[in-house]
């Protein structure tokens, strides 16, 4: 006779797992899930030891989120994609509404700020702390409608000490004086460049410092340098020094360029400071494959902002009108999307123009 299996088949044991995870579940929070028309499986598949916990605010949470007008389903939804929402205390997500509402007055467009980013509203760690922030932005001059954006796709920056986001204001602002700025034009400025990119507050004022004084040690004017934090939105001061110098190593090589020649470029394409080598390297190879030139490129370094699959789509566009991109300027295939498709249609409209204008007067002798 055969011996028994000594293994267990992988779905028996597949089915022990989930009914032993089952078995220890918080019956009580499960039923008042069920009742909200949650998904349980879905929590089970993202997080489910939040099932396993002893305490939990199923209703207060819902009962929160109903007084904000949040119907049946934003409920659902809201619960399904943040399930630790139940295990946040009633008073700290109380708080939390209050300082969401201080900046979002419309209950309708805050449910969908919530539903939106719910781990961002649930959240409720340090919240003397993120009051303090939130008045501070509002004291700096950022509209409510900004604070909002940054509460849910920049939160991480209400977690940094008020102090710590003070000292880096102060950095930007005495930085944009020192590179010649004008205190007239610095509100605006300094607004501006945050509500681009408010993650260049998590940066240490050393980095900032040390990324300018490298600009400027590469020949760069106060007012160029400017000029690039503004198009670069901030972006520049996530580098380190030791990246700008590889991609600028790698652009030189690349162009066969002179300095000067290659801060003329970066002025043209400030890009070509962010890129990393590899990127760099990929959109230049993309771009010859086409058979674009170097001195094309040249020419025309913003084509490099555009991806290899994004020049392949507008190559072969230009080409179905007749257009060889090889043999004229790379204008016409740069731009945003809507540039290039309006762009796109002018030339479309050039092509199909009849050679002469019906409605003109034939001059015919008699």
């Amino acid at each position: 006779m055969l011996s028994a299996p000594k293994y267990t088949p992988f779905l028996a044991s597949f089915t022990y797992t989930t009914d032993n995870q089952s078995n220890r579940e918080n019956k009580k929070t499960v039923e008042k899930l069920y009742k909200l028309s949650v998904d349980i499986r879905k929590i089970r598949r993202l997080k489910g030891w939040v099932l396993l916990e002893d305490e939990t605010y199923v209703e207060e949470i819902a009962n929160i989120l109903q007084q904000l007008g949040a119907d049946e389903t934003a409920v659902a939804s809201i619960l399904e994609r943040c399930p630790e929402a139940i295990i946040c205390s009633p008073p700290a997500v109380n708080t939390q509404r209050e300082l969401w509402q201080s900046v979002c007055k419309n209950e309708k467009e805050l449910v969908k700020l919530i539903e939106q980013f719910p781990e961002s509203f649930f959240t409720v760690q340090d919240q003397e702390n993120r009051k303090l922030n939130v008045q501070f932005f509002q004291e700096l001059g950022f509209k409510n409608v900004v604070i909002s954006r940054f509460l849910t796709t920049a939160s991480n920056i209400f977690h940094t000490p008020i102090e710590k986001n003070k000292q880096m204001i102060n950095v930007l602002q005495e930085s944009y004086l020192n590179l010649g700025g004008s205190e007239v034009n610095m509100k605006v400025w300094l607004l501006k460049l945050l509500s681009q990119n408010p993650f260049i507050l998590l940066n240490s004022s050393a980095s900032i410092k040390e990324t300018l004084e490298f600009l400027q040690e590469q020949g760069f004017t106060n007012s160029e340098i400017l000029q690039l934090l503004s198009k670069l939105k901030g972006f520049l001061f996530q580098l380190c020094p030791r990246s700008i110098q590889n991609s600028m190593s790698f652009s030189k090589k690349a162009f066969k360029c002179t300095d000067h020649d290659l801060k003329q470029l970066v002025l043209k394409c400030p890009a070509l400071l962010y890129y990393s080598v590899p990127v760099l390297e990929e959109r230049i190879q993309g771009l010859l494959k086409e058979g674009i030139s170097i001195a094309q490129i040249r020419e025309t370094p913003k084509v490099l902002e555009l991806t290899p699959q994004i020049v392949q789509y507008r190559v072969r566009k230009l080409n179905s009108l007749g257009y060889r991109i090889k043999d004229g300027y790379l204008a016409n295939l740069n731009g945003t999307k809507k540039e290039f498709e309006a762009n796109f249609g002018k030339i479309q409209a050039k092509k199909g123009r009849p050679l002469f204008n019906p409605v003109a007067p034939l001059n015919v002798e008699e």
